[in-house]
């Protein structure tokens, strides 16, 4: 799995990430008091699809130069 589960504090309601110990490009999304870090590909798309206000799924097309 790509997506990684990032913790929110309950108490507070509030994400804290360190940003620089991320490598590379990646994405945070967030729905329903949930929140994932998805790594983004080097060549291709990723496309988040939301269906009725909600996040539904992540996908990823990647391809290589040639």
């Amino acid at each position: 799995m790509r997506l990684k589960e990032l913790q929110i504090d309950p108490s507070t309601m509030r994400l804290e990430i360190d940003i620089i110990e991320q490598k590379g490009s990646f994405a945070i999304v967030v729905c329903d008091g949930k929140a994932k870090l998805a790594e983004l590909p080097a060549h291709g798309e990723t496309k988040i699809v939301t269906h009725q206000g909600k996040v539904k799924r992540i996908r990823f097309d990647e391809g290589e130069e040639f």
